[in-house]
């Protein structure tokens, strides 16, 4: 049996999703929380196998809570199940420590399947939740990374001393198309010149 806390500060909430948990042959019902005080208590004390925890609450928010219980318990499998979809909501709690994220307005047998799915190891994302994911990795992603591989292979040459025309002359490609290469390559880099680019290029270790 895999068994669930369920923490959420309505009422109908709790009774609704922990009925049709319950009726399910291979999840049990351990225990119910209201804010996130409660949570962290009850969690600590039944060490249940899954977490379903709401995010906005009384006296104690659900990403509070999820990052005390991570603090407190490590091993503890939270899945965050909410009507929000913002940003300063999203990445706090995935921050904290939950494990998946799930909406309010998704289908029962949905969060009995991401109940199973967490417990079994697999992080279960609203696929809102993982588009957002993506920007924001894209957004954290080191300049380079963005580079092409014709960019990276220009900055590389740019490392070894060559000019303009010797890499265009080695790559067979025309001397206007290598300016506009390299224009990119310190566009992307954010670095003012040549130089500033191949002090880049040997700092994040592109070229050694």
């Amino acid at each position: 049996m895999i068994r669930v806390l369920l923490v959420d500060d309505h009422e109908m909430v709790r009774l609704g999703v922990g009925s049709y948990l319950a009726a399910q042959p291979d999840i049990e019902v351990a225990g119910e929380a209201e804010n996130g005080l409660q949570a962290i208590k009850l969690a600590l004390e039944l060490r249940p196998d899954i977490i379903l925890m709401d995010l906005v609450m009384k006296e104690m928010d659900g990403i509070e809570a999820t990052g005390q219980i991570i603090d407190a318990w490590p091993e503890a499998k939270i899945i965050i199940v909410t009507s929000f979809l913002d940003d300063e909501k999203v990445y706090p709690a995935l921050e904290a420590g939950a494990t998946s994220y799930m909406l309010k307005t998704s289908k029962a047998s949905e969060i009995a399947a991401a109940v199973r799915n967490t417990y079994h190891g697999q992080s279960v994302l609203e696929p809102e939740v993982t588009g957002k994911m993506m920007v924001k990795m894209r957004q954290k992603a080191l300049p380079h990374e963005q580079l092409t591989l014709r960019e990276k292979e220009i900055l590389l040459l740019m490392a070894q001393g060559k000019t303009n025309q010797e890499i265009a002359d080695e790559l067979f490609i025309a001397l206007k198309t290598v300016k506009v290469h390299v224009s990119n390559v310190l566009s992307k880099l954010d670095v003012q010149d040549r130089t500033q680019a191949v002090i880049y290029a040997f700092k994040h270790h592109i070229v050694k």
